[in-house]
């Protein structure tokens, strides 16, 4: 699969370089967050919201916006699933990662998803990128076989537990984007070798990429 850096005129359909907020600190808290063999994500982490510059996020990236940042780490090569907030979410790479992304706007009228337009972007260590809103993605992978640490900021109360009930169907003539959400500002789509649990919308068709074919 073909890897193109952030810094390529291909990502600016997807995203942005964030350059005008030093993440220096971050990255060095995000080195003590746990490596799993699997994935880990947590949505917030108290020791990373305590540096000073998660008001500088939240005011530079953010609009003065009440945010969170956590983390997605461990050991990954396949896309799984792809999802969208409304919201953009902010990506700083501890270690080098790949984020695979597609667009939102490529998304069927009955919510499924052609895996074979997704591409791949190689964020390098120490580098934080503005993910758009209208961008799907899904957790990160580690380069050549290696663990990767990505601090993940989103609006706050994003990928929390949802307090509504929201439908699940896959009956195409009924289904609706309510059948997506998995989470607080969560919408996904998954694929049918994923893992994903139960009751998740199961819409991505073709391969489930992975960085190693």
């Amino acid at each position: 699969m073909e890897i193109l850096s952030v810094r390529s005129p291909e990502f600016r359909e997807y995203g942005r370089v964030i350059e005008n907020v030093d993440m220096t600190e971050l990255v060095k808290a995000l080195k003590n967050t746990p490596v799993p063999d699997g994935v880990v994500y947590e949505p917030g982490d108290a020791s990373l919201e305590a540096l000073p510059v998660y008001k500088e996020i939240s005011d530079v990236c953010y609009g003065e916006m009440p945010i969170q940042i956590g983390y997605c780490n461990g050991h990954n090569s396949k896309l799984n699933a792809l999802e969208y907030h409304r919201s953009s979410e902010v990506n700083v790479a501890a270690t080098d990662a790949v984020l695979m992304l597609g667009l939102l706007k490529d998304v069927e009228e009955d919510f499924t998803y052609d895996t074979s337009k997704v591409k791949a972007f190689l964020v390098p260590a120490g580098t934080a990128v503005e993910v758009y809103a209208t961008t799907l993605h899904y957790a990160p992978c580690g380069v050549d076989g290696k663990g990767f640490q990505v601090a993940i900021v989103l609006p706050k109360g994003t990928n929390y537990t949802t307090k509504a009930s929201h439908a699940r169907t896959s009956d195409r003539t009924t289904r609706n984007e309510d059948c997506l959400i998995t989470a607080t500002n969560k919408w996904l789509i998954g694929h049918e070798e994923g893992g994903l649990d139960a009751g998740s919308f199961l819409g991505l068709k073709g391969k489930n990429l992975d960085l190693n074919d």
